[in-house]
């Protein structure tokens, strides 16, 4: 196993699924002493795979062009990895990734699911597999593939760099705005279903206003964040950044920034992972799997409250029944009525105690 030289490893799901591959792909980069490391995402995942260290070739899976002409791209991608791979690495148990890790692996290791009616068969194809726990975080089921490579590690390390040309340029931006110390909140998220709703977040804007420090608002250009740029108040400490920083120019803003407020998405892991000062607003999200994890503690949140703080991680939820079901919204619709029960009084007296221990 020690000449392994080349590795792929597959997540076929979201940008935080993605980001939070970081620790295992470290692991096997010192392990195998520098292999080739490639990587199969999903196309809307490109920008944070593109940020992956160790990494040397990225191949994406577009749904788009599944629905245009879904064997040309199947026939594409198999081509690219038919057994081109000492080792291929699953962390999602989709019926596609898995065929992908057979296909391409001299080993194939891979996330299962527990139901048999939908895993006999997996186990057959992979040499080895391990069913994917919902009730452990994603970085300990990431990690769970080295269990079989016989790869130990001490501390679960995980977070990527930008490069000192992109600190220089963020840094700049700030200088030029007059920004010094200041606070981020990140509105936006992938989906819609994690979204604060628009007038609760503009009470809680009106009221981080009063802070008396810059409250940085992040964003990307998709049409979700460009929405809620359209409907962001105007307050004299709220400076609007939406769309106009790269995921890279993110990572630099987050390290320089005093917290993170906001949704819990990729942003937030990011910031997790740079140990920043967190107020997280969770709607339907299982936070066993993906509440925020401290690596000071080497731990997450483990159970829902409408209000939990661990390490610098504070975390907000509804008081209802339901929370968290970790469905896609409320039966699965895309909207989340947990999210219009947390009251942004609530987070802003959060931030507020906070940052008046803090001082600046």
């Amino acid at each position: 196993m020690r000449k392994t030289k080349k590795i792929l490893i597959i997540i076929q799901r979201s940008n935080g699924d993605v980001f939070l591959s970081s620790s295992l792909i470290k692991a096997l980069n010192e392990h195998y002493d520098g292999p080739q490391i490639d990587l199969l995402v999903n196309d809307d995942t490109s920008p944070i795979s593109k940020l992956m260290p160790y990494i040397k070739n990225i191949y994406t899976f577009s749904y788009q062009l599944k629905q245009e002409s879904r064997w040309k791209q199947e026939k594409n991608i198999i081509f690219k990895i038919f057994k081109k791979y000492d080792i291929s690495i699953n962390l999602t148990a989709s019926d596609r990734s898995v065929l992908y890790a057979f296909i391409a692996g001299k080993i194939s290791i891979s996330a299962i699911e527990s139901d048999k009616k939908k895993s006999w068969w997996k186990k057959i194809l992979l040499t080895h597999c391990y069913y994917f726990d919902k009730s452990r975080h994603i970085l300990i089921n990431n990690l769970q593939p080295l269990n079989f490579l016989k790869i130990n590690i001490d501390t679960i390390n995980y977070g990527i760099d930008a490069s000192n040309k992109t600190t220089l340029n963020i840094k700049k931006k700030l200088a030029n705005r007059n920004i010094t110390d200041f606070v981020l909140f990140h509105s936006s998220a992938q989906y819609q279903y994690k979204i604060y709703p628009q007038y609760l977040r503009d009470i809680l804007l009106s009221l981080l206003n009063q802070l008396g420090v810059i409250i940085v608002i992040t964003g990307g250009t998709s049409d979700i964040d460009l929405e809620i740029k359209n409907q962001l108040p105007s307050l004299p400490n709220i400076v609007d950044f939406i769309g106009e920083t790269s995921l890279e120019e993110f990572l630099v803003l987050s390290k320089l920034s005093l917290a993170y407020i906001g949704m819990d998405t990729l942003n937030m892991h990011i910031a997790a992972s740079q140990n920043k000062r967190i107020f997280a607003i969770f709607g339907p999200t299982n936070l066993r799997i993906w509440s925020p994890w401290s690596a000071e503690l080497k731990l997450s949140a483990t159970q829902d409250k409408p209000v939990q703080t661990y390490g610098n991680f504070t975390i907000f939820q509804a008081d209802m029944k339901c929370v968290a079901c970790g469905q896609a919204g409320c039966d699965n619709k895309g909207v989340s009525e947990c999210l219009n029960n947390i009251n942004p009084k609530l987070v802003f007296e959060e931030v507020n105690n906070w940052y008046q221990s803090v001082g600046t």
